[in-house]
């Protein structure tokens, strides 16, 4: 299975336009949004994603009931703060990042196989241990000046990062 991961869209609806005809043009059957989204109306931009999409909060997300809402009417779901996603026989952590304490906690903890996380707009993959980390980077381009996300094989446990 093929999984996209994003993060960090920040309202920037051409780059999340980008993203979307991105995932579209992969074999991705599921999508992971690590969180920043801002406001609810980037919901709509989301419609045309092909895939179903499980996402977090991020600490810049204010409108959490809109957001929710929204991207429920968009046929996606935002879980709230964390998220334990299953995929194949993987079982995914998925967080924003900003709470420091909780991303070490489950990243060498070796309860989860993989660990998505943003906020940092950094775009990384990472082992510790057995667990995989991936942080897509952010898809907004704001901080690094690069739009980036990432594509998880959960048959091969590796990710590779897509610049775009």
């Amino acid at each position: 299975m093929q999984i996209g991961i994003v993060a960090d869209s920040h309202d920037c609806l051409p780059k999340i336009k980008d993203v979307i005809i991105r995932l579209n043009s992969e074999p991705i059957e599921l999508v992971l949004h690590a969180g920043d989204y801002s406001a609810p109306f980037v919901a709509d931009a989301y419609k045309s994603l092909k895939s179903r999409m499980i996402g977090v909060f991020g600490n810049n997300d204010a409108e959490k009931s809109g957001l929710k809402a929204r991207f429920a009417e968009a046929g996606h779901e935002i879980r709230g703060r964390f998220a334990d996603v299953k995929a194949d026989d993987l079982r995914i952590a998925l967080i924003h990042g900003d709470e420091e304490e909780m991303l070490r906690s489950l990243t060498t903890s070796a309860g989860y196989d993989v660990v998505v996380f943003g906020h940092t707009h950094q775009a990384e993959v990472t082992k510790e241990e057995h667990t995989l980390v991936i942080n897509p980077g952010e898809v907004c381009g704001y901080l690094t000046g690069r739009s980036t996300f990432a594509v998880l094989d959960t048959a091969e446990r590796n990710a590779r990062l897509i610049s775009f």
